[in-house]
């Protein structure tokens, strides 16, 4: 549907709707549930290096506002999603784009797993998973540094062909200048936010409910946190930008739109109901008619200039 239409970075996208990277893990699970390629686009979850198995259980658990996850960039490591997953993907949906999400704990992770998912065609974008603690500098997390920021994307971007988006952490006092930073290293885009951390403890054990101790907060309650924030960086920044967090309906969606984004990520919502992100696809034409909206393309002119 034309008017659903949007781009980013170059790359046409047929609706807006797609994802969060580890809530579809590859893909096949999800296409039992719903049609995958109905989908604008698919963000895999993030793939580093080698495998990891990930932290111990549980993992997850449910908060009077939302979910708490600590699953610890489980994945089955590049050489794997090269060789069976994003195969998988390019035979059963050729032409659904998928936005390949790269993790790692060294400079030199990132940018040797980033090369290597750029190699397959059917990955358009890659996105950056900064949420993650950099071991050369003493376990914080690489996106809560501008100048690391700065220097790990230009490298991402030296060493690729596609379009790279910075995947912003919230955890942090101020978000624009993490945003600048990720445009001063050549982003094509920013993709935000990632969870904030949170923590839940249960009174009979008086021990946290993750094993991790603390976890990411998604879901509703941190929707007016990304709006925010979206927002504060759309005054400082042309890049294109996903909005994440908090989206059930498609009213949550233009909402973004309104805040600055160009597509939007799917993530809580699709653990309660697993159809949530081709619901909203379905459901944005008639709230798009509500609001007097045209097309996704004429609301981002329209928001943008």
């Amino acid at each position: 549907m034309e008017r659903l239409a949007v781009n980013l970075a170059g790359v046409t996208f047929k609706n807006p709707v797609m994802p969060a990277s580890g809530t579809a893990a590859y893909g096949q699970t999800m296409a039992q549930q719903l049609a995958l390629g109905d989908l604008g686009g698919l963000v895999i979850k993030s793939t580093t290096a080698q495998p990891r198995v990930g932290n111990p259980r549980p993992t997850t658990a449910v908060t009077s506002a939302g979910w708490l996850n600590a699953i610890g960039l489980k994945n089955p490591g590049i050489e794997n999603v090269l060789a069976e997953k994003l195969p998988w993907l390019a035979t059963h949906y050729p032409d659904l784009p998928v936005v390949g999400s790269v993790a790692g704990n060294t400079f030199d992770e990132y940018v040797t797993v980033a090369q290597q998912m750029a190699t397959a065609p059917n990955v358009k974008l890659l996105e950056i998973n900064i949420s993650c603690p950099n071991v050369d500098h003493g376990g914080l997390a690489f996106g809560t540094d501008p100048a690391v920021v700065e220097a790990l994307t230009r490298q991402i971007v030296t060493a690729v062909d596609k379009p790279v988006f910075m995947k912003l952490t919230p955890n942090v006092t101020a978000i624009v200048p993490i945003a600048q930073a990720a445009e001063a290293g050549g982003a094509a885009g920013l993709t935000m936010i990632n969870t904030l951390t949170g923590m839940g403890i249960d009174l009979q054990t008086r021990q946290p409910i993750l094993a991790h101790g603390t976890g990411g907060l998604s879901g509703k309650a941190i929707h007016p946190l990304a709006v925010r924030m979206i927002h504060e960086v759309r005054q400082h920044t042309k890049l294109p930008i996903i909005g994440v967090g908090g989206v059930f309906t498609p009213a949550d969606v233009l909402e973004f739109y309104l805040a600055g984004a160009n597509a939007v990520q799917v993530g809580a919502a699709t653990y309660g109901q697993p159809t949530a992100c081709t619901d909203i696809i379905a459901g944005l034409p008639a709230a798009m008619d509500q609001y007097g909206i045209t097309s996704l393309t004429q609301l981002i002119s329209e928001v943008q200039g």
